[in-house]
């Protein structure tokens, strides 16, 4: 959600900014924007894609060495012009440009103050507010690294911020409190010469592989010789040099259309690479998880689960696996509705919590609640090794993804569901509950989850023959029973986000209670068909379907002895995979999504209204 990049170099800057925000593109964005600085400040904004904003810069041969660019994602104010970042405050010679991802929540008593104080607004962001405290505090003859610090510990909410003013040609100074922001340290990690401000390090890949995670409250400033950094008390601080891993290859797009279908065929390998470290294992060892797991595992009497989106889904899941096979009771919580009522803290609760980011807002404010009401055991399950969640939690199993460009989750979520499978076993064996032989068995079919989900992506062709199909429908309904229901409402979140197919999802026992009503022949009906405990009694939901005209779509087992009929489409996708099945019956709705897409022409990577990282409440 939103981007920043900041840049102070002996070259002209421009190129490397308009480049860092079209690798932040994947976060999603309504309108872009540079600042620049060379000799006198000038900014240009455009609503719309950053090619737009490229366009324009070319227009007025934009030239210089040192600048900010941002891509918006509304929040406060509409998509105009006017709105987008970054902006302005000048007065008396002094001129300052600000840019910010986050929420400014005291926003509108500092703009009635700013306002009695003489300083008029162009704006209707939260942002503006910023920039007009930034250079109140210029003005009275702070300079720029001082005057951010001033102005941030005035802010309530969630920001990072990069700043620009004319006195101070070539300098960036940054903030982060609650939303992303990293240093990118120029030429080989010396700093000497340029330096780099970003939300993430896929916009710095081209100029650094060095980079410093900046922690809660820090405020950075960027200059040709070098950079420093103080913490939220103002004290100097030092922070680690981190050479990313990150490969750039990894961020194009290669033989693929989109990076959604990219990351739909890296499943395979991102999800052996996420299991790398049991492939080999003969058996489980709880220190997968850190050097406190097996003490905090012994003491653990229930889980309780905090995410957002898809990797709610995903705790779902995990839910009845956990349930099942460790015999721990789970609760599984949307984390922005958690943090807003008082819920019960039972002690001995092991606190899991899922995202791909790191860094969503909602997830880290419902850890910090969780912990606020005495809940010290926390695990982050997690794509991003320097996310703010994985710092604050005392355990950790990250899912070696590697980078998601597309909106639409597809390998954050299959790996997120490896590890919490793992993370099941090995609260199993703590607690008895698994025997040798039985754990034997479950490895033996971790170790080949890759080749079969490799497999199950040869149904391509026949899933795009299906996408035509629904390429006109108005609304779909998923069905799916047990540990399948949450991966029916995956794919018909799938589905919502980039076609705008209207979809809901039920467990299948529930058609009688409602969803009945909305079948009828307009209405297509996606089955997620597992040969398991429950496959009778999806099949007696599936004659209730039929008998009311509706036309199913069957992901099916190939031991599960559903025939193709009139109004009965099938694909079957191979032998059952016991308790990893739901991973594997995910990625044809995944699929399924992404060529139904394709048919009615949506963006597929960025649609509409969403972003990648909400970072914001």
């Amino acid at each position: 959600m939103c981007g920043i990049v900041g840049a102070v170099a002996q070259r002209n800057v421009v190129p490397i900014l308009i480049e860092g925000l079209r690798k932040l593109e994947y976060r999603g964005y309504d309108s872009a924007g540079i600042a620049i600085m060379n000799g006198a400040m000038q900014r240009v904004r455009a609503v719309g894609r950053v090619a737009d904003l490229e366009a324009r810069t070319r227009e007025v041969h934009a030239d210089a060495p040192t600048g900010i660019a941002h891509t918006r994602w509304a929040t406060h104010g509409g998509v105009t012009e006017n709105n987008a970042h970054p902006h302005v405050s000048c007065n008396d010679g002094v001129e300052v440009s600000v840019v910010h991802n986050g929420i400014i929540e005291n926003h509108d008593a500092l703009r009635r103050r700013l306002e009695a104080g003489g300083y008029r607004f162009a704006s209707d962001t939260d942002t503006e507010v910023i920039a007009h405290l930034v250079h109140s505090h210029l003005a009275a003859g702070l300079d720029l690294f001082a005057a951010v610090q001033k102005a941030v510990r005035e802010l309530e909410g969630a920001y990072a911020i990069a700043a620009i003013c004319r006195k101070e040609p070539n300098t960036v100074v940054g903030s982060r409190k609650g939303s992303p922001l990293l240093l990118g340290i120029g030429n080989a990690g010396s700093g000497k010469g340029e330096n780099f401000l970003a939300s993430d390090t896929s916009a710095l890949l081209q100029v650094t592989r060095y980079v410093t995670y900046l922690e809660e409250g820090d405020v950075v400033q960027i200059r040709l010789d070098g950079y420093s950094i103080v913490d939220r008390d103002g004290r100097p601080v030092e922070r680690p040099i981190v050479e990313s891993q990150l490969s750039a290859d990894a961020i194009e797009l290669g033989r693929y259309d989109h990076f959604m279908q990219k990351e739909i065929f890296e499943q395979p390998g991102a999800i052996a690479n996420t299991l790398e470290m049991v492939a080999n294992a003969s058996s489980l060892s709880a220190g997968l998880f850190g050097a406190e797991a097996e003490e905090i595992f012994a003491r653990t009497r229930q889980v309780l689960v905090l995410a957002c989106g898809t990797s709610y889904h995903a705790g779902c899941v995990a839910k009845y696996w956990i349930e099942s096979i460790a015999g721990l009771p789970v609760a599984v919580e949307i984390a922005s509705e958690y943090r807003y009522r008082d819920p019960v803290a039972l002690p001995d609760t092991l606190v899991i919590t899922v995202s791909q980011s790191g860094e969503t807002a909602d997830t880290l404010a419902a850890l910090q609640h969780a912990k606020s009401l005495g809940l010290r055991d926390t695990l982050s399950i997690c794509n991003v090794p320097e996310s703010a969640l994985v710092r604050q939690s005392r355990l950790r199993f990250l899912t070696r993804a590697g980078p998601e460009i597309g909106v639409a989750s597809t390998k954050a979520f299959t790996t997120q569901l490896a590890s919490l499978f793992v993370l099941t076993l090995v609260l199993a064996k703590q607690r008895d509950r698994l025997a040798p032989a039985r754990e034997k068995e479950l490895l033996a079919q971790l170790r080949h989850l890759p080749a079969a989900v490799s497999r199950v992506l040869e149904c391509e062709p026949a899933v795009r023959h299906w996408a035509n199909r629904f390429a006109p429908k108005q609304h779909a309904l998923f069905l799916g029973r047990g540990v399948h229901f949450p991966i029916a409402l995956e794919g018909a979140l799938k589905l919502k986000e980039i076609t705008y197919i209207h979809a809901e999802a039920y467990a299948a026992g529930e058609l009688k209670h409602g969803p009945l009503a909305l079948v009828d022949r307009e209405m297509p009906v996606v089955v997620v068909a597992p040969n398991d405990a429950l496959i009778e009694k999806l099949k007696s939901n599936l004659q209730e379907v039929r008998a009311r005209g509706g036309e199913l779509f069957v992901f099916a087992d190939q031991d599960t002895h559903i025939e193709p009929s009139d109004g009965v489409n099938i694909i079957n996708l191979g032998d059952h995979a016991g308790p990893l099945s739901p991973i594997l019956h995910v990625v044809p709705l995944q699929l399924l999504a992404y060529h139904a897409a394709l048919a009615r022409g949506t963006d597929v990577d960025k649609p509409r209204n969403l972003a990648k990282s909400v970072t914001v409440e």
